[in-house]
């Protein structure tokens, strides 16, 4: 403000001072008198302005024609001018015109031209920082993956372009299948740029796919801290890993530990089922039952699961039929109507050799949702009631083709898995399993009957095959039977 005010007035005051200057000529009688080398001359008012306003151009041409000599011999001696500034700008423009015509190239995937652009921009414009990516870019476009790790490996030798360039080589040997190096790699961006989300997912997939389950739990707490990850989501991925690595731990032998962190991450997700199972155990190692038994009665509240009910039998594995149908009265009154507790109901009156019961525990559940498992257990009800081998042989071929019901199933690509995983086999997907029907029909059993899973156990050789006569069925289902008495006994 104050220096626009100053140029005004400066300019008032040039104005004001030639309205004088002219007007002083103009009052002047004899006008402008000049004697130089003996001779006189005398000019009028304008020609006294013409004359000053060409000695100014003059002087001025003259000015200008010392300095641009001086720049030139400064220009040859190697010194910064205008000269010099003029050749820089128009490399500088050239060298953008190139860079923005290889990124153009590049997002429509031109590869070749991209990397002669990019070639052109790093002459005119000495910038490593900004041609090394893109020529990076336009090779792995043009299929170059040799020239593409070498502009990445350029960036590298720079601070403020080094997570590009580790990024850029973590998605080559992503893409090559190379997962230890792209661990390293993970590891080392994300200690550059540890808020870097992508940078985040990543490093979390390749723990959980390594079984380093210890720095995916460290992945995730960083991801709540940052409110990126919701705080319910966080327990249960925390309780996933801490079971995991719960695993890990028994496995090398370290039992204590082992039991301490699954009894903390079923406190932490109730309803990780494999969790609840693993704590159940542990509390029995450790002599506390009333606690498995509080555990589990949470877990199956929230959803009724065969491994629920099995490591709620391992509380007292040597009590009778009759007294495991009477302690398991309480487990399964949380969730009466349910499928499951139905179908573990009828197990538990068979093994009890109560028939009657069994099928009134079945209820409609043959017609409304004819599993294998149900009719496998309606084949050893009829049995147990003393029916024909025609009958009995009638459920066992039903159960050969029919579904097989709730199984461990990813949300993402519909795989389904025999046992719980964090990690889906097929998709690589985290935490996706869950404990349900699958969206299209299963394929037969490869067995032919599934007798009493809870009670006697999976069978160590299949019953009935698919190539097996139907005599060799009712024989199988016999068999199973003598097998459920026996182990009640």
């Amino acid at each position: 403000m104050l220096w626009s005010f100053i140029k005004i007035a400066l300019f008032l005051i040039v104005v004001a001072a030639a309205t004088l200057g002219l007007a002083h000529l103009a009052d002047m009688s004899g006008g402008l008198r000049l004697t130089t080398m003996g001779m006189e001359f005398t000019l009028g008012p304008l020609q006294a302005v013409i004359a000053a306003i060409v000695v100014f151009v003059l002087i001025w041409l003259v000015i200008k024609i010392v300095g641009l000599v001086v720049a030139f011999l400064r220009f040859l001696a190697g010194d910064e001018t205008a000269i010099t500034r003029y050749f820089d700008r128009n490399r500088e423009r050239k060298g953008y015109q190139a860079l923005s015509e290889g990124m153009l190239a590049a997002a429509s995937g031109e590869g070749r031209l991209a990397l002669s652009k990019a070639a052109k921009a790093e002459r005119y414009l000495q910038r490593p920082e900004l041609t090394n990516l893109l020529m990076a870019q336009a090779a792995e476009i043009a299929g170059d993956k040799k020239r593409a790790t070498e502009g990445y490996k350029r960036l590298l030798s720079d601070d403020r372009t080094r997570f590009v360039g580790i990024r850029g080589l973590l998605r080559q040997k992503l893409e090559e299948g190379d997962t230890e190096t792209a661990l390293k790699l993970a590891q080392k961006a994300y200690a550059l740029k540890p808020r870097h989300r992508e940078m985040q997912d990543t490093l979390l997939s390749l723990q959980t796919e390594k079984g380093d389950w210890k720095g995916a739990r460290e992945i995730l707490q960083a991801k709540l801290r940052q409110g990126e990850l919701p705080r319910d989501v966080h327990k249960r991925r925390d309780a996933v890993l801490a079971l995991q690595e719960a695993k890990g731990v028994m496995e090398e032998g370290a039992s204590v530990e082992a039991r301490e962190a699954a009894i903390a991450a079923a406190k932490s997700s109730p309803d990780l089922i494999p969790a609840v199972v693993m704590a159940a155990r542990a509390y029995i190692d450790k002599g506390k039952p009333r606690a498995a038994e509080r555990i589990l009665r949470k877990a199956w509240e929230a959803q009724p699961h065969p491994d629920l009910a099995a490591a709620y039998a391992e509380i007292k594995p040597d009590e009778s039929a009759e007294a495991r149908l009477k302690r398991f009265a309480t487990f399964l009154s949380a969730r009466p109507d349910h499928e499951e507790t139905r179908l573990l109901k009828a197990e538990l009156n068979i093994a009890a050799e109560d028939f009657p019961a069994a099928r009134r525990a079945l209820g409609d559940l043959v017609e409304t949702h004819p599993t294998a498992r149900v009719l496998t257990i309606m084949a050893a009800v009829e049995r147990g009631e003393g029916a024909e081998d025609v009958v009995v042989r009638g459920w066992l071929a039903r159960a050969l083709t029919a579904p097989r019901g709730p199984q461990w199933c990813c949300d993402k690509c519909q795989n389904i898995q025999a046992e719980w995983a964090p990690t889906c086999d097929n998709c690589g997907g985290f935490d996706t399993l869950s404990w349900r029907e699958p969206q299209q029909g299963s394929a037969p059993l490869p067995h032919g009957a599934e007798m009493l899973p809870l009670i006697v156990g999976k069978p160590s050789e299949p019953m009935v095959d698919a190539e097996i006569p139907e005599a060799e069925i009712v024989e199988g289902a016999e068999d199973g039977k003598e097998e459920a008495e026996t182990a009640t006994k």
